[in-house]
């Protein structure tokens, strides 16, 4: 924090293991209270200089990070697959989609402009400024460890504020290098602080009082707390929660698209991702079809070791890996079947890694936690409707709100499910319907609590406040009284 490697004052540790090993490879000191006020501090500080630094400046810099996340790609995502476990691939995908946002944000400036009237009366001009809301606090999860600080870290710098940066403890160096690399660019020390933490450095972050909002990417339980508690402390709040992604598949789809689709967005990143499909919705006579189409993909996947050519990872922990593999026998118990169990999974990888292989259930019932539950875990559930009405009400039925996707060559039928679909992400034909960085990501009901969606145009309007200014030059020629009620003409 305030641009130098500090210990803090905190004796607590938790373990970072490398998830394809199953062994602790470091341990990262848990900052308290005092290491979150001295941060805050540092940033207040480095906003005195940093709000008023002109837009050539700012962008200066976010130029050079650019560069450097550009030509370091592979280190950093070398840092994601020791701590995290997935595959380099996806790990280099993760950062090219955060490199979009960078982008973005060096373009920034276009819509933190204000606007301008003249003569709303006589002689008299408004216009509006957006100016930076001061120290913002951004809480990210494990999952992507450096797309998520990327989503909202460099919008937040290129708008003219300074940052408090609490990473996931589970794999925390990324957001290091990030905030290495940004210093290296010349982003001058305190505008980028990190804090390694648990609850405890979460709630500092939350109630403290020079903390102007805070952006979040979790749980729903945790999005809904961050939510109350943040803005009962008079912060704005973004915070992004859970999911379970429904693909709507008609008769009509091309059944081999979906059958990739279906691998490709329920297994990759080990399905740890809010975005992932969990529950492929078929409408039948095609569920049996799809159902050998799909486990045919999956018996050629190789689960293993990310720094090999496999094709998926580990999960992040053990307790996460047990956690999630015990989901199959809530799945038989409740008359489901397991056509693929990755409980069975031969991984290409240490015996002690969290392994849980590509997994696929039939016919599970809505009633199930399979499929009320976000596993957040590679299991793929399918269940069958006999008619588009029954698959929408499924889609919408859920108390979550964030993707989902319909597969079809019916260009009308598609057309009403994207008005029909009650979520904020839709994809057709697409299975992952994540938006560019110059559109704003973000889903409805208990995906989001907040109004203000993820990077993109939101984004730049979540981390500014607008100031309206009426204004008056009088005429030298101007004189004289009037104590009547201005007009405006």
């Amino acid at each position: 924090m305030g641009g130098a490697l500090t210990a803090g004052t905190s004796s607590r540790t938790a373990p970072v293991h490398d998830p394809a090993l199953g062994e602790v490879t470091k341990h990262v000191r848990l900052g308290n209270a005092t290491d979150l006020d001295a941060a805050v501090a540092a940033a207040t500080e480095a906003f005195a200089t940093w709000g008023r630094t002109s837009i050539a400046r700012r962008q200066q810099v976010m130029f050079g990070f650019r560069e450097i996340l550009n030509n370091r790609r592979d280190e950093l995502a070398a840092i994601l697959t020791s701590e995290h476990g997935k595959v380099l691939s996806d790990a280099a995908g993760e950062i090219a989609r955060g490199l979009e946002v960078v982008e973005f944000a060096c373009g920034s400036p276009h819509l933190s402009k204000g606007a301008h009237s003249l003569e709303v009366a006589t002689d008299v001009d408004v216009y509006s400024l957006k100016e930076p809301l001061g120290v913002v606090g951004v809480i990210t999860p494990f999952n992507f460890p450096a797309m998520v600080p990327l989503w909202f870290v460099p919008i937040a710098i290129a708008t003219g504020n300074t940052v408090v940066l609490k990473p996931s403890e589970k794999d925390p160096s990324s957001s290091n290098w990030i905030a290495e690399a940004f210093a290296e660019a010349g982003l001058p020390p305190g505008v980028l602080n990190v804090v390694h933490g648990d609850k405890e450095a979460v709630d500092a972050l939350l109630t403290h009082p020079d903390v102007s909002s805070i952006s979040f990417v979790g749980s729903t339980p945790i999005a809904r707390y961050v939510y109350e508690t943040g803005t009962a402390h008079g912060k704005r709040v973004q915070a992004l929660g859970g999911a379970k992604n429904h693909m709507l598949v008609l008769p009509d789809a091309d059944l081999d698209l979906v059958a990739d689709a279906a691998v490709n967005a329920g297994f990759g990143s080990a399905g740890e991702r809010c975005m992932a499909v969990s529950v492929v919705v078929a409408v039948d006579p095609i569920g049996d079809d799809l159902i050998d189409r799909i486990t045919d993909r999956m018996g050629k996947l190789v689960t293993g070791d990310g720094r090999r050519a496999c094709d998926m990872g580990p999960l992040i922990t053990r307790e996460h890996r047990d956690k999630v593999a015990g989901y199959l026998d809530v799945a038989e118990a409740d008359g489901a079947s397991v056509v693929v169990d990755g409980r069975a999974v031969e991984a290409d990888g240490a015996a002690d890694g969290f392994w849980l292989g590509p997994t696929l259930v039939d016919h599970v019932p809505t009633t199930s936690k399979v499929y009320t539950d976000e596993i957040f875990g590679p299991v793929l559930s399918v269940v069958r409707v006999a008619t588009y009405e029954e698959g929408v009400d499924l889609v919408n039925g859920g108390p979550y709100g964030n993707g989902t996707a319909i597969f079809t060559h019916d260009g009308g039928a598609a057309r009403r499910f994207v008005r029909d679909a009650q979520v904020g992400m839709v994809g057709v034909n697409v299975p992952i319907p994540v938006p560019v960085a110059y559109h704003s990501f973000g889903g409805w009901k208990q995906s989001l609590f907040g109004d203000a969606k993820a990077y993109g145009p939101q984004g730049v309007d979540f981390f500014t406040r607008e100031k309206a200014v009426t204004s008056r030059w009088m005429d030298p020629s101007h004189g004289g009284i009037n104590l009547g009620f201005p007009r405006n003409d």
